[in-house]
């Protein structure tokens, strides 16, 4: 079974804090390389931030740096990603995916094979 689930998206005052999580099945979490893509009405999806499979290195966009971090917890194959200090600009469908293989570019959308279905951010 291929499966990713994303929750944690709610709305939240501007300022403040969510937590996403991705609980990804087995047969995807041993992927080389997981992230967080967001996407609003009319706008191509793009890039949050990316982790390795092994949490060695991590990519983020630039308006995402020192407000999101991205984390996994191997252990509960789950991929987390805590964001501070929310802007209404944040807010979008938030996405968790996986990549089958190394990617060179790892926060361009078709570097990703596997995608879940989303959760909710509203920020205002």
């Amino acid at each position: 079974q291929v499966q990713l689930v994303e929750s944690g998206g709610e709305s939240v005052q501007a300022g403040g804090s969510l937590r996403l999580s991705c609980e990804i099945s087995l047969y995807v979490y041993s992927s080389y390389c997981m992230g967080w893509f967001r996407q609003t009405p009319g706008k191509e999806r793009e890039g949050v931030a990316t982790i390795n499979t092994i949490g060695v290195s991590t990519y983020y966009a630039d308006s995402m740096k020192g407000r999101f971090t991205i984390a996994r917890d191997n252990a509960k194959n789950t991929l987390y990603l805590g964001m501070n200090s929310l802007k209404p600009e944040d807010s979008a469908m938030y996405y968790c995916a996986a990549s089958e293989t190394y990617a060179r570019y790892p926060l361009r959308e078709p570097e990703y094979k596997y995608w879940g279905q989303g959760t909710q951010v509203t920020v205002s």
